[in-house]
């Protein structure tokens, strides 16, 4: 009896610190959306294309009608966009070779870079070339989250996209071996703080990836991982060369939801840099506070997400509006462009 009411009292103690470190969250860092920067503004497109963002969402309920697999390829666009010259829309540019072509984008979806176009070109037959192919992979991001069972909120926009790309700043992309002290230092450098960090994290909530990219947790077997999750890998994974995929999140692997935090309490994460989360003692506490509150993962989700979708973005004479996300434009198309504005002009 005495054993018992121990555990009882400890499992009470750390229900009672969990929900006081998450009040503290909420009430001593509560904030509203991150400043807007210079160039950006939520109202950007209120007049000049006012139907953008229900045109985005329209589309993109369409594609996942039939391809939800879609939603969290692009967040990795989004993320993987972000972290190389920031929110320029550069990973999407073609190149022999681009970024898109660097072994660590080699999980990147062409279909869904394909859908960013899409949506760009129904934007444009709306709207004109007036919305930039950055701030549409910012939106579809977005949506992505929120089609999926995530929070609905407002992003800034009014970004340009860029006028080349960077393979050797993609060589800084976070990479899922990792442990949690390098995996911060790499975000720091793009200036996300450990909140940030963990909260962009439990996008690992949807999606799939490859049997190489969490290998070396279960080929030896990383004593840290869940025994009956280890083995469902090595049935899945028989090498590391093998192109069958996983489950991000096995139990609501198609809903965003803070189950990723919940796996990774229970040695369930797929990734080093997912699991080490729960190991590090910057990151624990945090990990536990979204695991027993979805709302206050959300809220550090969204302050996140702007505050990345923000950081190096090019804006207002920087830059270009593309006539095609995956390539800058030549002297044609601004030629086809101005005659196409003439024409528009009223009589």
């Amino acid at each position: 009896m005495a054993k018992s009411s121990c555990c009882s009292c400890l499992k009470s103690l750390f229900l009672i610190s969990s929900i006081l470190f998450s009040s503290y969250l909420i009430c001593c860092e509560a904030e509203g959306n991150p400043a807007v920067v210079n160039g950006l503004s939520y109202s950007f497109y209120s007049e000049s294309c006012p139907n953008l963002e229900s045109i985005v969402i329209n589309h993109l309920r369409n594609v996942f009608k039939q391809a939800h697999w879609q939603a969290p390829a692009l967040l990795v666009i989004f993320f993987h966009d972000y972290f190389v010259q920031g929110c320029d829309g550069s990973l999407l540019l073609d190149g022999n070779p681009g970024e898109r072509d660097h072994p660590l984008n080699r999980g990147i979806s062409s279909k869904a870079v394909q859908t960013i176009d899409d949506i760009r070109e129904v934007v444009h037959n709306n709207c004109g070339r007036i919305v930039s192919c950055a701030d549409i992979t910012v939106l579809a991001a977005r949506d992505a989250v929120f089609l999926s069972g995530g929070p609905y909120f407002n992003v800034s926009l009014g970004r340009r996209d860029s006028l080349n790309f960077s393979i050797e700043e993609t060589n800084n992309l976070p990479l899922p071996y990792n442990i949690t002290d390098v995996t911060l230092k790499t975000f720091e450098s793009k200036n996300l703080d450990v909140i940030d960090v963990v909260a962009l994290s439990g996008a690992h909530t949807i999606g799939r990836t490859h049997c190489h990219t969490f290998y070396n947790r279960f080929s030896p077997q990383d004593p840290t991982m869940d025994k009956t999750l280890a083995k469902l890998l090595n049935s899945n994974c028989p090498t590391t060369y093998s192109r069958n995929t996983f489950r991000l999140d096995f139990r609501t692997p198609k809903t965003f939801d803070n189950k990723y935090y919940i796996n990774l309490m229970n040695h369930q994460g797929l990734f080093t840099s997912d699991q080490d989360l729960f190991k590090d003692k910057r990151t624990k506490g945090l990990v536990e506070a979204f695991a027993l509150n979805q709302t206050l993962f959300f809220h550090k989700l969204i302050h996140a997400f702007v505050k990345m979708s923000q950081l190096d973005v090019l804006t207002r004479n920087q830059g270009e509006i593309r006539a095609k996300c995956n390539m800058i434009n030549d002297e044609r198309t601004m030629v086809k462009y101005i005659v196409d504005e003439f024409v528009k002009l009223p009589n």
